[in-house]
């Protein structure tokens, strides 16, 4: 499909779901567009600087900048939002977008249950390294095809840089009509899935991972703990490869949307639910 024809069916998607915020895209690029938001330059970071003992973690700090915040003001400004392998920002983000190999060991123990003897406590959010380990080893990316791995909305992508994921930020009545579709697209009852991860993990590193394994798989997250600041109040994120997203718009006619079905009294609850947030139009 040309990205006109995708941007005036996902105009009706859009309007079927009625979600008011186009949905983001995700590329990889030796450019970056204007008005894109992203980490200032880091320290330089790596594996065998780690293990060399060379990396001091209080510098490496100094320049944190979390993904999905950076999407966050992207998604307010209207511009793009981008890492790479200098403008790292984040430990883990920086892995999960495919921008540096291998992972350091520091998000083994951030994430889990800390570092002994230290101040800095860990997330909990895995019971041990070991299993921190296994889940960044099971995710890992492949190697980034260009400079920066960058999100923009939908409505800035051209015939020639087409986005390779399509992510949309919405409550449970729209995710209802999304999953709906996606599973009406493929018949495939697993076809959403919704593995552990960081908010960039879900949105960028698992989509990555089923795609390189011949899987055309929709990917729920945004239940990070820690990526929930900026997200909105109950909003997760949806995020499908380009390829089944097609498949998704090319099924709207003969989908529940375009027919009598219950979706109608879910529409209205999606209306009631703009309204309490204040964002009716």
């Amino acid at each position: 499909m040309t990205m006109q024809s995708i941007l005036d069916d996902t105009a009706t998607f859009l309007d079927y779901l009625g979600l008011q915020e186009e949905p983001f895209g995700v590329y990889y690029s030796d450019t970056l567009p204007e008005k894109a938001y992203g980490p200032k330059t880091g320290v330089p970071i790596s594996r065998e600087l780690e293990d060399a003992g060379k990396l001091d973690m209080r510098e490496v700090m100094k320049s944190f900048s979390c993904v999905v915040g950076n999407i966050w003001l992207a998604r307010k400004k209207k511009g793009a939002a981008f890492v790479s392998a200098e403008e790292y920002g984040c430990l883990g983000g920086v892995y999960y977008t495919s921008m540096m190999k291998p992972n350091l060991r520091f998000i083994e123990n951030y994430v889990s249950t800390g570092f002994e003897g230290t101040p800095l406590k860990g997330e909990r959010y895995m019971p041990n390294p070991e299993a921190m380990r296994k889940f960044v080893r099971k995710v890992e990316p492949r190697d980034a095809p260009g400079r920066y791995c960058i999100f923009k909305p939908l409505s800035q992508f051209t015939d020639e840089v087409q986005p390779e994921f399509i992510i949309f930020f919405a409550r449970p009545e729209v995710l209802t009509g999304l999953f709906t579709q996606a599973t009406f697209t493929t018949g495939d009852m697993e076809c959403v899935v919704s593995p552990f991860g960081a908010g960039c993990t879900n949105i960028v590193a698992w989509p990555l991972y089923y795609k390189e394994k011949g899987m055309e798989k929709a990917v729920l997250g945004g239940m990070d703990p820690s990526a929930r600041k900026f997200l909105k109040t109950d909003e997760l994120t949806f995020t499908v490869p380009l390829s089944l997203y097609e498949k998704m718009l090319a099924a709207l006619p003969e989908s529940m949307f375009a027919h009598e079905t219950d979706w109608k009294g879910v529409r209205k609850k999606v209306e009631r639910s703009a309204k309490a947030w204040g964002e009716a139009e």
